[in-house]
């Protein structure tokens, strides 16, 4: 009699862990699901960095917490204290953008979707044109991390991508030749905007301002950026940190409406600058 008390006492502990059929698949199935996203939205980024640091702090606390590390753990919980403030400052754009995606409807993609050619048409051609002249240009065509915070660096904008317009806003001598043109969906949302350029060391001497800050933008977030080289008129394109050169304007047209997922030959021109 006392075995079987005992063994209903300890069937009743563990009873927790015995799953609840379909509630409980569903749940984990949906929590999964939404981490998968999550991590698949920020790899690529910057913020994917800052959470692989928020990951190691986290170890860090837990063996100084182990080890008695009185001081070490009071620092690191002091941090992660506050650090959700400091969270929702460092993430603000990806944020915002994530929010606004949720805001859109299926509708709105598949319209957007419908443009998309349209759109990759008018830029491969105004980068033939501006290839044909020796042109120099960048133009950087936001992804799902937005690029408001590089607006306020140029002028605002709000008109319909056209190969006229962009030849035209590179064309020497304009007050916004210099700086990049920002594109979203189908529309031009900013001109002579400054980028950042990437923080690491470029191998090549060959590549100018514009592939350093097509390379910078394409580090932080995940913008397709195309450049135009003013020295030898060749098109290169700055994805995830890569520079993929010596394109024809089929190949960007083909990048840019979806009909290639992405390009091959890509090499990283950049590296740890050296202490």
């Amino acid at each position: 009699m006392r075995r079987h008390e005992q063994r209903t006492v300890n069937f009743e502990a563990y009873r927790f862990l015995v799953p609840r059929l379909w509630p409980d698949v569903v749940e984990i199935l949906l929590v999964a699901f939404v981490i998968y996203r999550f991590l698949l939205f920020l790899v690529g980024t910057r913020a994917m960095q800052i959470v692989v640091g928020l990951m190691i702090l986290s170890v860090s606390y837990f063996v100084a917490v182990l080890a008695k590390f009185t001081m070490i753990s009071y620092l690191l919980g002091f941090i992660f204290t506050y650090g959700a403030f400091a969270a929702v400052v460092v993430f603000q754009p990806e944020l915002r953008n994530a929010l606004a995606r949720l805001g859109q409807s299926r509708l709105m993609r598949r319209f957007s979707q419908s443009d998309r050619q349209s759109v990759a048409e008018e830029i491969a051609e105004a980068m033939d044109r501006l290839s044909r002249s020796g042109t120099g240009a960048i133009i950087a065509v936001e992804g799902d991390i937005g690029l408001e915070e590089f607006i306020s660096s140029g002028v605002p904008m709000e008109a319909k991508v056209s190969a006229d317009l962009l030849t035209t806003i590179f064309t020497p001598y304009s007050p916004l030749h210099d700086g990049a043109v920002l594109v979203r969906g189908d529309r031009i949302i900013g001109a002579g905007c400054v980028l950042p350029l990437t923080q690491f060391k470029v191998s090549d001497k060959s590549l100018g301002t514009r592939h350093r800050a097509a390379l910078g933008l394409s580090e932080e977030t995940d913008a397709t950026v195309l450049v135009v080289s003013e020295e030898t008129s060749t098109i290169s394109i700055a994805s995830h940190g890569l520079l993929h050169r010596q394109l024809t304007p089929q190949q960007v047209r083909d990048l840019l409406s979806g009909a290639i997922a992405h390009l091959e030959g890509g090499e990283r021109v950049t590296a740890p600058a050296e202490a």
